[in-house]
């Protein structure tokens, strides 16, 4: 297992075991040996696997403590990564960078700033573990951003190591590593974890953590972060949702048909309430997605002149819509730094709602503006009291299993076939009976097919990728919506 060879030859002969792609080269400045590099990034639990046999490998070769830095942007899943790895081998210690932050050398709220760690203690500390010493590991308080105290941290038994942290990778402790890990996710799902984790950490508001995101995290990572991971031997891509498993998800019956006031209040009883509601929803598209096959898009509601944002994923068991939410309150500032993060406007709605609600569910008869049309919709958190309320209000048969920027966006691919040439018509097999208008077509056209015309036209109508562009399709530009 052990080859004194360069890292080129190894990609060229890639295992095809995966325990196999972990190798010992030799370093060039010493006599101890250290991971060749994987050039492909690895999925979080493939990724575990080689971390643990690359630390049992060089434990083998090496002597004295083996040194493991676990870098990557705030939210990634660095801890989680780290404790997944103490549950395995609990005899390796864990020294996280976060502890040994220095207070006195925050300026502007910059705590993502390099400058902000303690260096000389972290590599006094780990000149002496290296020596067989016990260390007084700091101990520091995100709620008052002071260090609070020491606990004391001996040279495990397993002579492993692992320090763990934006800047794990940085410059002052690459030389003395001997496994190189990096741990990232994408913009959106990372934006959403620090939310939550600086919420029960640091007890801040939503808002403000968005906004230091926007303002100090995210220009630190590009500057700082994100050229020391690329020296990492490893690179795990962390695809967790933080999504799965939050919250109850909230179960949702949609339906074009028509139903009466007189309908709705019939099932309700007299305790029942009764409201309407106008809401502006301005749909924004995670960095880097498709905005044909997302479905985790944030959305910033002004609703009574009230902001919120929310997080959510929308899976669909059909004929149900399921959408597990996370809401904030917020100011309207915020979509300008969510924009500087690359998020981007995929469409604007305007809906009208007249609601009913009691405790166990919820209908609404909506008005959309831009589809010119009426909706219902029943929701509840439980499935069968949905499904239940919905058949009492004669919706059965008609479920439209798509949310409303997903009806936007199919009715937008109708017109685009309609504009399209006989001969491309021709060549896609379109009906002309079935697509004579995009309501029609939504009726009656299987999913199969919207399906198929989908893929050809991604191909062909590459002007669709950016709705935020069409003020013909979005009647109310950004600074509209704002006004409102």
């Amino acid at each position: 297992m052990v080859q004194d060879t360069s890292c080129g030859d190894l990609h060229q002969r890639r295992p095809v075991l995966l325990k196999d792609q972990v190798q010992l080269v030799k370093r060039k400045t010493s006599d101890r040996y250290e991971i060749a590099s994987i050039q492909d990034p690895l999925s979080f639990d493939k990724g575990f696997f080689i971390v643990i046999r690359a630390c049992q490998l060089l434990a083998q070769k090496n002597e004295g403590i083996i040194l493991v830095g676990v870098a990557g942007p705030s939210g990634a899943g660095k801890t989680v990564f780290t404790e997944k790895i103490l549950n395995f081998m609990p005899n390796v210690a864990v020294i996280s960078m976060d502890n040994y932050n220095d207070s006195s050398r925050i300026v502007d709220g910059n705590f993502d700033d390099p400058r902000l760690t303690d260096y000389d203690t972290l590599l006094q500390n780990v000149h002496d573990l290296k020596a067989g010493k016990e260390v007084q590991i700091p101990i520091y308080d995100f709620k008052f951003s002071s260090r609070t105290g020491y606990r004391k941290l001996e040279v495990p038994s397993s002579h492993i190591v692992i320090i763990e942290g934006i800047y794990a990778l940085s410059e002052r402790l690459r030389p003395l590593l001997d496994l190189r890990v990096s741990v990232t996710g994408g913009v959106h799902f990372d934006l959403v974890k620090r939310v939550l984790r600086d919420i029960q950490r640091a007890g801040q508001e939503p808002e403000d953590i968005i906004q230091q995101i926007s303002e100090t995290v995210y220009p630190m990572y590009k500057a700082f972060i994100e050229p020391d991971l690329q020296t990492a031997h490893i690179k795990i891509i962390n695809k967790f949702n933080p999504f799965n498993g939050f919250q109850s998800p909230t179960y949702i019956l949609k339906s074009a048909r028509k139903v009466m006031v007189d309908q709705v209040k019939a099932i309700f009883t007299e305790h029942h309430t009764e409201t309407t509601e106008h809401t502006f929803d301005i749909y924004l598209l995670p960095p880097g997605e498709d905005p044909e096959a997302c479905q985790s898009y944030l959305r910033m509601r002004n609703k009574d002149g009230k902001y919120s944002l929310m997080f959510e994923e929308w899976v669909t068991d059909n004929p149900f819509v399921i959408s597990p939410r996370i809401t904030f309150g917020v100011s309207v500032r915020l979509l300008g730094g969510l924009m500087a993060l690359g998020y981007t406007i995929a469409a604007i709605l305007k809906r009208s709602s007249h609601v009913f609600s009691d405790d166990r569910v919820c209908v609404k008869i909506d008005w959309l503006e831009q589809l010119n049309r009426h909706y219902v919709q029943v929701q509840g958190h439980d499935r069968l009291v949905v499904k239940y309320v919905a058949e009492e209000l004669g919706m059965e048969g008609s479920y439209i299993p798509r949310t409303y920027i997903e009806q936007i966006q199919l009715e937008k691919l109708v017109n685009e076939v309609m504009a399209l040439p006989e001969d491309l018509k021709t060549k896609l097999s379109l009906d002309e009976d079935l697509v004579s208008s995009p309501k029609e077509a939504l009726t009656r056209a299987p999913a199969d097919r919207v399906a198929l015309r989908n893929k050809h036209l991604k191909r062909m109508q590459s002007g669709i990728r950016n709705f935020s562009g069409n003020t013909d399709y979005f009647p109310l530009t950004p600074r509209d919506w704002l006004k409102q």
